[in-house]
């Protein structure tokens, strides 16, 4: 899966000499954490709801309110923004954005083409929205994980009792961290099957290999965040 894929494409963007109200404005009225700060085009920086935060006055500050507007409107974006700030490229893996996002510890960054122009934007919710798609996640799905011998055509003898089974593979995810040495974790997925027929599904094979778990996806009653 390539960034340019699930990246947002239509980014709000400053410059570097737009006020930090203007720029706070703009990410609370459309619910953003982050803005890109560009120049013609070419990316320059980028601000965030934390730079924001940590550049405004403490709350125990001697500052009346109109003193507060008016310091966060004679303060540049400039003044505060992360300057050079991590980015990949479109052609780039949405798993390497991942480890990148992962090990720098953001939750989003800028997407920039050869030139260093602002191509897009790729966050933690892309991230997932992708990795949602790539294991073909539904409701009713289930999820076999095996663990196999790192060897080749392993994989292969359970793939054909699937297939032997009329059981739809949707998506193979393997795992290497997680396994013993000299095997490897395998997290195969399945599209919904009738139940007495799974269960003979499920017999087959845990006679012929190491099963894990299984697990029958459940969506019709996914939690819900309090909005009130």
């Amino acid at each position: 899966m390539l960034i340019k894929d699930w990246m947002a494409k239509d980014v709000l963007t400053v410059d570097e000499n737009t006020s930090l109200m203007r720029a706070t404005r703009v990410m609370k009225e459309n619910n953003i954490r982050r803005l890109p700060v560009v120049n013609h085009g070419k990316l320059l920086g980028i601000v965030t709801d934390r730079d924001v935060k940590d550049a405004s006055p403490s709350k125990t500050t001697s500052l009346d309110i109109h003193e507060l507007y008016y310091l966060l409107s004679e303060m540049k974006v400039k003044e505060v923004m992360t300057v050079d700030p991590i980015t990949l490229n479109g052609r780039e893996t949405l798993e390497k954005a991942a480890v990148v996002m992962l090990r720098s510890r953001i939750s989003g960054l800028p997407v920039v083409d050869d030139e260093g122009h602002l191509a897009g934007l790729l966050s933690e919710t892309d991230v997932l929205r992708g990795f949602i798609h790539a294991t073909g996640i539904k409701d009713g799905t289930i999820q076999y994980v095996f663990d196999l011998p790192d060897a080749a055509g392993s994989v292969t003898g359970v793939t054909e009792i699937l297939k032997n089974n009329d059981a739809r593979i949707i998506s193979i995810l393997t795992s290497f961290e997680d396994a013993k040495e000299g095997m490897k974790r395998v997290a195969i997925r399945i599209a919904a099957m009738d139940d007495e027929e799974e269960q003979k599904l499920f017999s087959i094979l845990d006679k012929e290999f190491s099963v894990a778990y299984r697990k029958r996806d459940d969506l019709s009653d996914i939690p819900e965040r309090n909005k009130s």
